[in-house]
């Protein structure tokens, strides 16, 4: 029979022939590397039959299908090693995650550092009894059998809470087995660049009313150089955890009394109102118009908007003089009630709103997460109010706009994605259509890069979902562009048109960092704490060598402040290294010393948090400079 290959040409194979007897017949090399297969497009075991005309793809560690055969082969190694080291503990579920793996576990006892240890020398154990990995199908009945007969009841209720009645999959690696799709490697002995991370907890089907299981994570790479370097990688994400970095240089905290909402302190709260000022620069340039809503409405409005049949569960309430009412979490409502509050005629539009309003939303306690998974916080969010025609032109600015932000803070790479209709939406296909039509125009136009990400749209509309890279490589997730034709036929706002009959407006829903909690959560690992000179919270901290010196260091500071810039003042009686040493670790992007050649030519010995000359200058040369730098939002000092 014929087989075609990806380059499209065609390569006779025997009858009964599989993904590896293909891989042998095309090379030695390719046959040894092959861990899986695509038939069709299908990942499938090296060990299955192709058939008469299918389309094969060798898989190889370093894919993407290749690394996701190893993480989830990999997870099936690390399950095995505990159920030989722990006998008695229940298998439940183990997915691949981005760069890893987990496994959650059924188990009286917790496990500790030292389990994980144990168990990764366990795997290792197995990957050098290189065993056969190998896939069998059976009944359900069977399946329920075979596990009933082991005890694990978190298994035999997976399998009667699938759907249909297909048969099932089972692997087996020695006498070990699990339930599972695939596909797998063909032996244990193509396993071994791995390392187990940590272990937590996780409710069973992440219910909390169910049983508490033990969760270990872990990651695997096709070889260890790959594992080494994300190691790396990892270590470096810890040292820029915004968690630990924002209780290190006093920025925020969180109150029992207030859970998953930040207390910005005063260095935070200098970070947040200059981010809120930078954002406002632009909409003055761009003419949007803020405003101020109320964080409580009367539940009739989300009614109306759709946001309670769709959103409730994420929503706060509270009752008065027996109304229901909603903490907003979000301010789209409110903007149509302003834009309704007088007759519009299209010589006005578009219209511009932008609101830095709080906002609330429940999350549950177990998705939380520092600054970057919060309830409460406020977002640069704008709601344009446009035309039909205007819509591409709008579109197209904000897509200018956009880029130019991220430009400002070195977010080298941008993906976007085009989200599309959910399953649960309003509105009909025809309003669904033209949106997605305007969006995916308007990145045409632009020669924008996108790709399509299916069934993630809002509920009133799709979206531009804007992903940016940070500086050791992580994908975060920040602006968006919504395109809403419900919400103005929904709470029926009209405007008056060149031929005087009345038109709906479209709404375009904007947010470019997005929350701003987030945001400072995600450069506060971006910038590892040391805030380019525009937004550290302390700018400058001037060091008197001495205490006879602490007059001049004084009216020094009093007048860098007076030109506008953040300082403060280190008085202790440290001496002039332990003083610099505690600058570097705030990450103060310049230290000041003063002493008596300082104080007799009455200049300061300019200091760089990068290091470098110390240079000598004048009062006013130094908030020169730093202004200079400040103006041009520069990086660097």
């Amino acid at each position: 029979m014929q087989v075609e290959l990806p380059d499209g040409s065609k390569r006779e194979v025997p009858d009964g022939a599989t993904v590896a007897d293909v891989a042998a017949s095309i090379g030695r090399g390719l046959a040894k590397a092959a861990i899986a297969g695509k038939v069709n497009g299908k990942v499938v075991d090296v060990y299955t039959p192709v058939y008469d005309n299918a389309k094969i793809e060798i898989v190889t560690p370093k894919s993407e299908a290749g690394l996701d055969t190893i993480r989830h082969s990999t997870a099936h190694l690390m399950a095995m090693a505990v159920q030989e080291l722990f006998p008695g503990t229940q298998v439940t579920i183990g997915p691949v995650i981005d760069n890893g793996f987990f496994y959650d576990f059924g188990t009286d006892r917790p496990f500790t550092d030292d389990d994980l240890r144990r168990i990764e020398e366990k795997m290792s154990e197995i990957v050098k009894r290189d065993l056969p990995v190998r896939r069998e199908v059976v009944s359900r009945d069977e399946a329920i059998a075979m596990f009933e007969k082991l005890g694990e009841k978190y298994k035999v209720e997976i399998i009667k809470g699938i759907p249909g009645d297909e048969p099932l999959s089972v692997y087996h690696q020695g006498e070990w087995f699990d339930l599972c799709r695939g596909p797998h490697v063909p032996s244990t002995g193509r396993l071994g660049a791995f390392k187990l991370t940590s272990v937590a907890g996780a409710y069973w089907r992440g219910d909390e009313h169910n049983a508490m299981l033990q969760r270990i994570y872990g990651t695997a790479w096709a070889d260890k150089d790959e594992l080494s370097a994300y190691l790396t990688r990892i270590e470096e994400a810890h040292a820029r955890d915004h968690r630990k970095l924002g209780k290190q240089l006093g920025l925020f905290m969180f109150s029992n009394f207030a859970p998953s909402m930040p207390v910005f302190l005063p260095k935070g709260a200098a970070i947040y109102n200059e981010l809120v000022d930078f954002v406002r620069k632009f909409y003055l340039r761009d003419g949007y118009s803020e405003v101020v809503t109320p964080l409580i409405w009367d539940t009739e409005i989300f009614k109306i908007s759709g946001h309670y049949d769709n959103y409730k569960d994420n929503m706060f309430f509270s009752e008065v003089d027996e109304r229901e009412y909603g903490v907003k979490p979000m301010n789209c409502p409110g903007h149509t009630q302003i834009f309704a509050m007088e007759r519009r005629s299209y010589r006005d539009l578009p219209i511009r709103y932008a609101d830095f309003a709080r906002l609330h939303r429940y999350e549950r306690s177990g998705v939380t997460h520092g600054l970057v998974r919060v309830r409460s916080f406020a977002q640069d969010d704008a709601h344009l109010f446009v035309t039909d025609d205007q819509i591409e032109s709008e579109i197209d600015r904000e897509l200018r706009l956009i880029k130019e932000i991220y430009d400002i803070f070195d977010f080298k790479e941008v993906r976007i994605a085009l989200s599309t209709r959910p399953e649960k939406r309003l509105g009909d296909d025809a309003m669904w259509d033209n949106a997605e039509s305007a969006l995916e125009n308007a990145l045409k136009k632009n020669g924008v890069e996108y790709h399509i990400n299916p069934g993630e749209g809002a509920f009133y509309g799709p979206k531009l979902e804007f992903q940016v890279t940070d500086a050791i490589g992580r994908p975060w997730q920040l602006g968006t562009i919504q395109l809403d034709y419900a919400l103005p036929e929904r709470f029926q706002l009209r405007y008056i048109g060149a031929d005087n009959a009345e038109h709906q407006p479209v709404m375009i829903h904007r947010a470019i960092l997005g929350s701003i909690e987030r945001f400072i959560g995600i450069i506060i690992e971006h910038f590892a704490g040391a805030f380019p000179l525009w937004l550290a919270p302390v700018q400058a901290s001037v060091l008197p060598l001495s205490e006879k010196f602490l007059d001049y260091g004084r009216e020094t500071a009093a007048k860098i402040r007076a030109a506008g810039l953040r300082v403060e003042m280190d008085d202790s009686n440290e001496k002039l290294g332990a003083k610099i040493r505690d600058a570097q670790l705030k990450k103060i992007p310049y230290m000041l010393v003063v002493g008596e050649k300082e104080v007799a030519a009455g200049t300061v010995s300019v200091r760089k948090r990068t290091g470098g000359e110390q240079l000598s200058m004048s009062i006013d040369e130094f908030v020169a400079e730093a202004r200079r730098v400040i103006a041009g939002r520069s990086l660097t000092l």
